[in-house]
């Protein structure tokens, strides 16, 4: 075995960590008969030496050693290895990428990912007499590498049809109808082909779970071939499925005494023990690979919202209890990627609060925390689980300051009163939640009652080092209560900030003055001083200092000042406080308007908005704020904001039309982005309200279509 391996220079090579001379012990580490060492081996060729998908040049001298293990019968795990010549042979390259626009070290990595691509491709035959092999897992893995990488993609799917018949085992079968959807989406010349044979897998009388993943791939690839009853047909499958096996629990504690001595305990690896854990829940379902299946259908069904919907709430209405986990974690999918009519699916996911099984019931608190007023429907159900378990209402980390508990956050997001005595117990803690300020707005004026303890706290801060991360939760429910009886211990807070972090402590203590207004009035001396300094501080203190006198004699030079400021930041902060002055920043007017073509886009959209407010003038404003509305989505609220103060036709028929098709667009403003942000889905449904009172003058929700 290896023949060559000593003539490579791997000395010579580089992986993720250095030289590559390692890569012969972790090689031969993947022929080892020990299992430990195997998967410390399989670790150290995905952490080094495919690092993250990278092809280096140790990865390419790797792949005949690597074809030489799959091909071995007297090795083990060869399923995983096949796996790994699968990722490092599949990469696709993007065929809009420019070459001429890489540096040398990215042109080095595309031709890497060519060579890669073609060494794998030209070994594939192997994965042919792979898929009747003796190992399961070896089986298992076959499929998808030849429908990733064989060069003859409708002989394989030739094979795929030939080899179902034949194949005894449950998930090689899925397996093989999984290959032929990946067929399909590779290969558009064969997705008819392949959607006729998987639409007669859905149809005919095989088992359950490869009618599943039957439609599962028709939904992945060729979505339109899919039956018009598709939920009904999925919802029957999932019966027959739960019918068909004993419905297990989930697992509970782990056991006592020698059972508890498991391989977990001496994995060698992290991903070792995420493997080992990832197989003991599979192990407690019947049908691990069910929820597979079901994702894949959910992101193939893709804006088919009220379908999606549908199952989703037959899933949980399950008898299956891990039916229902998987149904509370597609659905959060779901809700902030597409937008829908949800309240019936919401008040299902709160039926799970109450449920024994205490990750069903978490994984529904979760589910429940990011969405605000979307929550409503699962107020009542949210209510009794925050008042059942004081014991939840925060959350203690490792590291890092505590935080509210996931039911009391979705309980705030509402504004539902019932989370006052929660918040009143975190405000009585040694250290107080680091988000109990945002809960609070969340309240508004429903929190009043927790002013005092807020107050009493703050006058108990320490101005030390610590300072900020004590404070700032606190300032920002006083801010969010308009608390004027606090300003004495505000001002003491802004006084004594110290150097560290201290800009933004004073930053929130501004803000928290600024929300008083006029109850204010004890910290105007101080106020007056700070306007006297420079950069964003003297910016804040004059907003500040306006809110609580309305004396634009003494603001308006300062912020007109900080429109000279080099840094776009400090800027911005002198911009949007002249807005807030109104006609009495007339005179600064036209600098507002050179600030129109800054070529930061954020500035730009601020300047169009103060100008807006300063002049009334909305012609030369509104071009601005839909260029940037097409340019960014992060920036639709704000510019929403404006347009809906603008009124009913205030704005033009050009911001008609961009509200119209917003409030027309199923998917939300910021899904395309590739992440999720907490308040994504709180945003959107904010955009929403915000477009519909820019038509027509209220925020009645409506509907999106």
């Amino acid at each position: 075995m290896f023949t060559g391996i000593e003539e490579v220079d791997w000395a010579s090579m580089k992986h993720a960590y250095g030289p590559a001379d390692d890569v012969p012990g972790l090689l031969y580490g993947l022929a080892s008969p020990d299992p430990a060492e195997r998967e410390s081996a399989l670790d150290g060729m995905y952490g080094a030496v495919h690092h993250q998908g990278n092809v280096y040049a140790c990865t390419l001298a790797c792949i005949p050693f690597l074809f030489e293990l799959a091909a071995d019968p007297g090795v083990r795990d060869r399923g995983s290895i096949v796996e790994l010549l699968t990722s490092i042979g599949g990469i696709d390259l993007d065929e809009d990428e420019e070459v001429d626009e890489l540096d040398e070290d990215e042109i080095e990595g595309v031709a890497n990912y060519a060579m890669a691509s073609a060494a794998v491709s030209a070994g594939s035959p192997v994965f042919f007499e792979l898929v009747a092999d003796e190992d399961p897992g070896v089986r298992l893995a076959a499929p998808l590498a030849l429908a990733t990488l064989h060069a003859r993609p409708a002989a394989v799917l030739t094979l795929l049809r030939e080899r179902l018949p034949l194949e005894a085992d449950d998930e090689v079968q899925l397996a093989l109808v999984e290959a032929a959807g990946r067929i399909a989406l590779r290969h558009r010349q064969l997705a008819q082909r392949a959607a006729d044979w998987l639409s007669r897998l859905a149809a005919e009388a095989y088992p359950p779970g490869l009618r599943l993943a039957a439609l599962a791939q028709l939904a992945r690839s060729t979505p339109e071939a899919l039956p018009g009853d598709v939920v009904r047909v999925v919802s029957g499958l999932l019966r027959e499925l739960r019918a068909g096996t004993a419905r297990p629990e989930p697992a509970g504690d782990p056991p006592c005494g020698d059972e508890a001595t498991t391989d977990r305990a001496t994995a060698p690896t992290l991903v070792g023990q995420l493997r080992e854990l990832s197989a003991e829940e599979s192990a407690a379902r019947g049908t691990p690979w069910a929820t597979d299946l079901l994702r894949t259908l959910h992101v193939g069904l893709d804006d088919r919202v009220a379908d999606r919907t549908a199952l989703l709430s037959d899933q949980l209405r399950s008898p299956d209890p891990w039916q229902r986990v998987d149904a509370v974690r597609m659905s959060s999918g779901l809700m902030r990627a597409w937008r829908g009519s949800y309240e019936d699916l919401v008040r299902l996911i709160g039926v799970q609060l109450a449920d024994p099984e205490p990750r069903l019931a978490e994984a529904a608190s979760y589910a429940l925390e990011d969405l605000f007023g979307l929550a409503a429907p699962a107020g009542d159900a949210l209510a009794a689980r925050v008042a059942a378990d004081p014991g939840a209402w925060v959350k203690e980390w490792p590291s890092g300051p505590p935080g509210l508990g996931s039911s009391v956050k979705a309980l705030a997001g509402l504004g539902d009163a019932r989370v006052l005595p929660a918040l009143a117990a975190a405000l009585e803690r040694p250290e107080v939640p680091h988000d109990v300020g945002f809960a609070i707005s969340c309240l508004g004026g429903t929190a009043a009652p927790l002013a005092g303890a807020l107050r009493r706290r703050l006058g108990e801060v320490g101005l030390d080092e610590g300072a900020y991360d004590r404070a700032s939760p606190l300032l920002a429910g006083l801010t969010a209560l308009r608390a004027g009886e606090a300003a004495p211990e505000v001002l003491r807070v802004l006084r004594g900030a110290p150097e560290y972090r201290g800009e933004w402590l004073r930053t929130a203590a501004l803000r928290a003055l600024g929300s008083f207004g006029p109850a204010a009035h004890c910290a105007v001396p101080e106020l007056r001083r700070l306007v006297r300094g420079t950069g964003t501080g003297a910016t804040e203190a004059a907003e500040a200092l306006w809110a609580v006198t309305g004396d634009a004699e003494t603001v308006l030079p300062v912020l007109a000042e900080g429109l000279g400021t080099g840094q776009a930041r400090d800027c911005r902060a002198a911009v949007g406080a002249l807005g807030a002055l109104g006609p009495r920043a007339g005179a600064v007017a036209p600098r507002l308007r050179a600030l129109l073509a800054h070529e930061e886009l954020w500035l730009r959209v601020e300047a169009a908005i103060a100008l807006w407010e300063i002049s009334g003038r909305a012609a030369e404003v509104v071009p601005v704020l839909l260029s940037a509305w097409e340019k960014n989505c992060h920036v639709r609220v704000r510019v929403a904001e404006c347009l809906a103060r603008m009124g009913p036709g205030g704005a033009g028929s050009d911001a008609t039309r961009v509200l119209r098709a917003e409030l027309l667009s199923v998917r939300r403003h910021k899904a395309m982005d590739g992440g999720y942000g907490s308040h994504d889905t709180h945003e959107d449904e904010k955009l929403l309200a915000l477009c519909r009172r820019a038509l027509t003058g209220h925020t009645g929700r409506g509907t999106t279509s």
